[in-house]
């Protein structure tokens, strides 16, 4: 539903993923004169850093470590190219190889460079201890900022904050945990002045492209992107990105055709299945389609993987699930806030729970009365959400009135459009949006049901109500269903629908009230009678007698006997009594 619809999508490349694995990229073959076989000649190392091939690079240093040959720094080389492959373990391994051989002339920095590797394993706290082991450099600065972060350290962050240079790697990090600190907008004008110094510094338009992606501007996302995009096609971050943005302006098929062109230009045989962001992407893009199997294993890596997989909750009705898997998430953008605040209605409505409810409530107004969402559809929608739990209906109707030409055929809105309504005893507009509702499970439901029996009777037309009822078959919910057509037709005088459904609950029921409520109705048509009203319908006061026949009550020949037959007979109304 609307403030449920939350596909997050474009996640960041984070490390600790698959997706920085296996790199493998085609080799150029080198160019040989015609005629002259090429002679075997050894890889240059250089030439596979520069072409971003690790898996290149560690078999060509494992190699030569076990050949013993004498490559100044080889180790060092080898865990260098072990973390931009992502194995991590490996690379700390390798550190302390290098450690033990070259035990007078090692680099001072390498502490540093392995607690980059815990880092990107997600161990925080052995990354700060091992950095602190490293003399003062920007790396280890950049690292620690980083780290407190991770542990909502705030004043380390503040301490480290204040350390840092105007180089690029300094602004690129800054940049970084603005971004992740969800400051889009200080993000971008970090990656912006740092693109005016450097306009070949392509990966700029990615971090720019994803800000704002972030802020919602999907079609400039695209736009940015595609400077990039022209350089490397095939980039996995890139053409994903894309395939996100265009989920979001279009819908779940057209960015799965995005994505196709990585498939086409891998060479492995399913290249979604090897890249986690690609498989989660995936579940979005086919609307939650293998997310109980592709998600859980993704929660700390991805942090939108938690958020849809409560989605997925949300729409199979689970709210316990999805309470569990968000009730310790800290939201930081209104789309979290939202989510958090949709899963506690749900779960509130579910089990009755004041507390639940009051804290989607408080959720929902948060975002609707935020300066940065007042005037979006989802803060109306979120101001609507807390005014219906308010049962201010009045209040509702003002923000759904305002987005209601965005959901026309949204069942959602309908739903609670609808019900807004004939809270507000709207009953005309209310049947309306009630019927809009397409979806059998929504229409099968007691409370839409009921609603619209309401609205029905309300409306003048209790014939609709009643053939509503008589569709179902009989359980406790058509019994209370009648309940209220009974009760409801009587309110508005529509007495013989209101005898009808008072005498069924009479047989089902023999409760002394319901006798009561069909006395009363009967006497209600026999009124019309008398009046002139019920004109070519003198069936129904036949069988109102005859329903009162069937009762097993001192009162029946009372009133049909003694009252209704002399009229009937005075005034040449043919009843057969």
């Amino acid at each position: 539903g609307s403030p449920g619809r939350s596909g997050e999508g474009a996640g960041m490349n984070r490390p600790g993923t698959s997706l920085s694995k296996q790199k493998q990229k085609q080799r150029a073959a080198p160019k040989v004169a015609p005629g002259k076989k090429a002679e075997a000649q050894k890889p240059d190392l250089q030439d596979f850093l520069k072409n971003c091939d690790y898996v290149g690079a560690i078999t060509l240093l494992e190699f030569e470590r076990k050949a013993r040959e004498e490559r100044p720094h080889l180790l060092m080389w080898l865990a260098f190219s072990y973390f931009h492959n992502g194995d991590y373990k490996k690379a700390i391994d390798t550190y302390d190889d290098a450690l033990k051989k070259e035990k007078k002339e090692h680099d001072p920095h390498i502490p540093v460079y392995k607690a980059c590797c815990y880092y990107a394993l997600q161990q925080y706290t052995e990354a700060e201890e091992e950095a602190q082991k490293a003399p003062d450099s920007e790396l280890k600065t950049r690292l620690l900022f980083h780290t407190a972060h991770k542990k909502n350290d705030e004043s380390a962050m503040m301490a480290q904050h204040q350390q840092l240079t105007d180089s690029r790697e300094d602004q690129l990090g800054l940049a970084a945990i603005q971004y992740l600190r969800s400051h889009f907008q200080e993000a971008t004008d970090i990656y912006k002045r740092l693109l005016v110094d450097d306009r070949e510094h392509w990966a700029l338009n990615v971090y720019i492209a994803f800000c704002y992606y972030k802020l919602d501007y999907y079609d400039v996302a695209l736009e940015i992107l595609n400077s990039y995009l022209v350089q490397y096609p095939n980039s996995i971050t890139a053409v994903n990105l894309k395939a996100c943005s265009h989920y979001q302006l279009y819908n779940g098929k057209a960015a799965e055709q995005e994505l196709r062109v990585l498939q086409q230009a891998s060479s492995s045989g399913n290249i979604f299945q090897e890249h986690d962001l690609l498989q989660h992407n995936l579940v979005v893009f086919r609307n939650g389609e293998n997310a109980i199997q592709v998600l859980p294993p993704l929660l700390d890596i991805i942090p939108e993987a938690r958020l849809n997989l409560v989605i997925y909750h949300l729409r199979t009705d689970e709210p316990q699930e999805a309470f569990k898997l968000i009730k310790d998430l800290e939201p930081a953008v209104p789309r979290e806030y939202i989510l958090k605040g949709v899963v506690f209605a749900a779960l509130g409505q579910r089990t009755g729970s004041r507390d639940h409810l009051k804290m989607a409530q408080q959720l929902f107004q948060l975002v609707g009365a935020s300066a940065s969402e007042c005037d979006t559809i989802p803060g109306r929608q979120c101001m609507a959400s807390c005014f219906f739990l308010l049962r201010q209906f009045e209040d509702v109707l003002v923000y759904l009135k305002s987005i209601k030409p965005y959901f026309a055929n949204d069942d959602d809105f309908n739903w609670n459009y609808g019900i807004a309504c004939a809270s507000a005893s709207d009953y005309a507009e209310a049947k309306e949006a009630l019927l809009q509702v397409q979806n059998d499970k929504y229409r099968a439901e007691f409370c839409y049901l009921s609603w619209l029996c309401r609205c029905y009777v309300m409306s003048g037309e209790p014939s609709l109500a009643w053939e509503t009822y008589a569709r179902l078959e009989t359980t406790n919910e058509s019994f209370n269903l009648l309940h209220l057509i009974a009760n409801d037709c009587y309110k508005m005088g529509h007495f013989y629908y209101s005898c009808k459904a008072f005498d069924v609950l009479e047989r089902l029921d023999p409760d002394p009230e319901f006798w009561e409520g069909k006395r009363g109705a009967a006497i209600g048509v026999f009124q019309r009678a008398v009046a002139g009203k019920l004109g070519g319908e003198m069936d129904k006061l036949q069988e109102v007698v005859n329903i009162l026949r069937t009762a097993n009550n001192h009162q029946v020949d009372q009133i049909v006997n003694r009252v209704i037959k002399p009229w009937a007979k005075e005034n040449r109304v043919k009843l057969d009594i």
